[in-house]
């Protein structure tokens, strides 16, 4: 870790706001994925308020509920987001047609159902944008990985990764909901991961 990364983390790892401010001061090129799962719309809105054309960046798997597409348009309207969808290069439909179903966890196709669906479209998206600071709405209580992991840090390729919420809990997060009156939405399903407290491996390639 760097030695100004490790003073970051110290002074604003748990300020939110202030943690987004300094991260906007260090590139040019800032983009905040979504997933669109619940409690998003508190991250989108953190960092749209300090910066509204900021790219939002969407990997679009193809699975996500009727309830989580129907949330996306409407945080997307709320807070007029510069909203930016990568999705695999194959459709669900193909995908389906000559694969079959989406394949469990404990399918040996699944590693490479993952690479197809959400792996892939972000490498793309990263070589596409070339993005110079990455804020992400992971959090420590997500999974046992992310306990471990800092409010910032920057990964092999110099990419500044910026975790605003990662010390909130869910009563955090709830709480700025309703003070900003901003839309939640539960019925959410991610096919990379299936159990809550597994990770998809994005956050542990980048």
């Amino acid at each position: 870790m760097e030695p100004q990364l490790d003073a970051i983390n110290r002074d604003l790892g748990r300020d939110p706001e202030a943690l987004i401010r300094w991260a906007l001061q260090q590139g040019g090129r800032p983009i905040c994925t979504t997933n669109f799962r619940p409690f998003e719309a508190v991250i989108l809105h953190m960092v749209t308020r300090q910066r509204p054309d900021m790219p939002i960046v969407w990997m679009d798997h193809g699975y996500n509920t009727e309830a989580t597409y129907r949330f996306a348009d409407a945080v997307v309207q709320r807070l007029d987001l510069n909203l930016i969808s990568y999705i695999p290069r194959r459709t669900r439909a193909h995908r389906e047609a000559v694969d079959g179903p989406m394949p469990g966890i404990d399918d040996p196709r699944h590693a490479a159902f993952t690479e197809e669906v959400k792996l892939e479209p972000f490498g793309r998206a990263l070589r596409e944008m070339a993005p110079d600071v990455w804020f992400t709405a992971l959090r420590a209580e997500d999974t046992p990985e992310r306990a471990r992991m800092d409010a910032v840090s920057r990964n092999a390729d110099g990419l500044l990764k910026v975790a605003p919420l990662l010390h909130w809990s869910a009563r955090d997060l709830y709480q700025y909901l309703q003070a900003h009156d901003l839309p939640n939405e539960f019925d959410y399903f991610d096919p990379t991961k299936v159990e809550a407290k597994r990770e998809c491996g994005l956050h542990l390639q980048h």
